[in-house]
């Protein structure tokens, strides 16, 4: 019987040096598995897009290794191909919203298990103007962090170091003006923060983006901040976020598949945690179930949020 060929591209930067120790293993449970293995490690930002752009079409399988940065570019990758092969996921960055939401495993070991003997989930894929992102598209206090935190820093403190950043910009909170548009509905108000997701994480913190989130139901959740006239509350909604109370009246939320954004002046953009360039406008479509992506079946073991323990 032939074997099955598999596409393992992996990010040596991402986490914590894990994926060093973990790379034998990994790759001896892809083979044991009956998958033919070439391996790539990236080498630029972007690097990841390219290749399976440009590759998978020879594979069976694509599988990547890091941060939810990595998965964003192979998933990129992905929907510009004629023909949509099946993503694996084995994560190793320091905070993995996307794989907390698919309760992929954090071992790494145990993801690769999932990645040959677990079950394909139809997920939905958001189109950003002419860019793609997995789970969150988001402006405003907070969203540069991510990407403006040196990668040592994201190691050694995992999500914690985005908050410690932020913490530095709560006395210049910048605010922008917008017009939103959703179904038939118009919003135009001053905004410090927004945020269109399809995570149960985003941050490290679970079910901040609400209860009842579904990844394949063709809707985003999205949360938008209002700009506080007042430290006093602008602490209460900082103590809003906290408690996952979301819906109040310093905030819009609501869900939809197409939403757009216009201001007036450039507005900087984050797309699933890496910079998404500046934008006077920006149409947000949700793709329902574009991409395949194994998840753990019922006979392998689920990595379990917090709040469920």
């Amino acid at each position: 019987m032939k074997n099955k060929k598999m596409l393992f591209v992996y990010n040596p930067h991402a986490g914590k040096g894990q994926i060093r120790n973990n790379l034998l293993d990994i790759i001896d449970i892809f083979v044991k598995a009956g998958y033919e293995v070439t391996v790539y490690p990236t080498q630029a930002s972007g690097d990841a897009v390219i290749k399976v752009r440009e590759k998978s079409s020879r594979y069976d399988m694509v599988v990547c290794c890091g941060g939810d940065g990595t998965l964003d570019e192979v998933v990129t990758g992905m929907m510009q191909c004629e023909k949509r092969k099946t993503i694996g996921y084995v994560p190793a960055g320091s905070t993995n919203d996307f794989a907390d939401s698919l309760h992929i495993p954090k071992n790494m070991k145990k993801a690769a298990e999932v990645v040959v003997s677990g079950e394909k989930f139809p997920c939905d894929v958001g189109s950003f103007n002419e860019d793609t992102f997995v789970y969150i598209a988001a402006f405003g206090i907070f969203t540069d962090v991510s990407y403006e935190t040196k990668q040592n820093m994201k190691n050694v403190l995992g999500h914690m170091a985005y908050l410690l950043e932020g913490m530095k910009r709560l006395a210049m909170v910048p605010s922008y003006r917008m017009k939103i548009t959703y179904e038939d509905q118009v919003i135009e108000d001053e905004f410090m923060f927004g945020m269109i997701t399809n995570s149960e994480s985003v941050g490290g913190f679970k079910r901040i983006t609400g209860k009842w989130v579904e990844l394949d139901d063709g809707v985003f959740e999205v949360t938008l901040i209002k700009k506080p006239a007042n430290p006093l509350e602008l602490n209460s909604i900082l103590s809003a976020l906290v408690l996952k109370d979301i819906d109040t009246e310093y905030m819009y939320c609501f869900r939809t598949n197409h939403v757009e954004f216009q201001s007036e002046k450039e507005i900087a953009w984050t797309l699933d945690g890496e910079y998404g360039g500046g934008h006077k406008s920006a149409v947000i479509e949700n793709q329902k179930q574009a991409i395949k992506i194994m998840i753990p079946g019922e006979n392998l073991e689920r990595s379990v949020p917090e709040s469920e323990i």
